[in-house]
C-alpha cells in the first residue's frame, strides 16, 4: 500500500474516535437549558469527524487517483528539495508560538506571516505587508469581538 493510504489509514482511524467522541460522548455534561439549543458544542466536531472519514475514505480507497504515477517525493533524493525552507518554516511557528503572548497578537502575526512569505519567495514588499496587516487585523477582529475570545493585541510593555 503507498505512503498516502497508510496516511489516509491514519487520519481514519483518528476522525473516528475524534468522531465517536463528538457524538457519544460530548453531549452527555450538558446543561439542560443547552439541550434545547440547535446549535451544540459539538455540532462542529461532528461536521469535522463526517468531512475527515469521507475525506480519507477517499484516499485509502484510491478514489481521488486517476491512474498510477511516480512517486512525487522521492526519498533517496532528499536533498534535492528545498528543505531550508522548510526547517526555517518550523523554526519559525516555533518562533510564532513563543512570541505570541509577550509580542502580542498583532505584531506576531503580522511578522510571522510576512516573514513566511519572505521565506517562500516573495519579494513584493509593497504587496506582502499591506496584505499580512489585514489579514491580522480581520483575524483579530473576528477573535476578540465576534467570538469573544479574549487575544492580547499588544506587547505587554505597551500596556495590552
Amino acid at each position: 500500500m503507498a505512503l498516502d493510504r497508510w496516511i489516509g489509514l491514519i487520519l481514519l482511524g483518528f476522525c473516528l474516535v475524534y468522531g465517536y467522541t463528538a457524538w457519544f460522548t460530548m453531549d452527555g455534561n450538558l446543561a439542560p437549558f443547552m439541550k434545547r439549543n440547535p446549535i451544540w458544542p459539538s455540532t462542529f466536531p461532528k461536521l469535522l469527524s463526517v468531512i475527515g472519514v469521507v475525506t480519507s475514505l477517499v484516499i485509502v480507497l484510491g478514489l481521488e487517483k486517476s491512474k498510477p504515477k511516480e512517486l512525487d517525493i522521492d526519498y533517496r533524493r532528499l536533498m534535492d528539495y528545498n528543505l531550508g525552507q522548510a526547517v526555517l518554516l518550523l523554526a519559525l511557528m516555533v518562533a510564532y508560538a513563543l512570541v505570541l503572548r509577550p509580542l502580542g497578537f498583532l505584531f506576531a502575526t503580522s511578522a510571522f506571516l510576512i516573514l513566511g512569505s519572505f521565506i517562500l519567495g516573495e519579494r513584493r514588499w509593497h504587496i506582502m505587508v499591506p496584505v499580512a496587516l489585514i489579514a491580522t487585523i480581520i483575524v483579530w477582529y473576528l477573535v476578540q469581538q465576534v467570538l469573544g475570545i479574549y487575544l492580547r493585541p499588544v506587547p505587554y510593555f505597551v500596556g495590552g
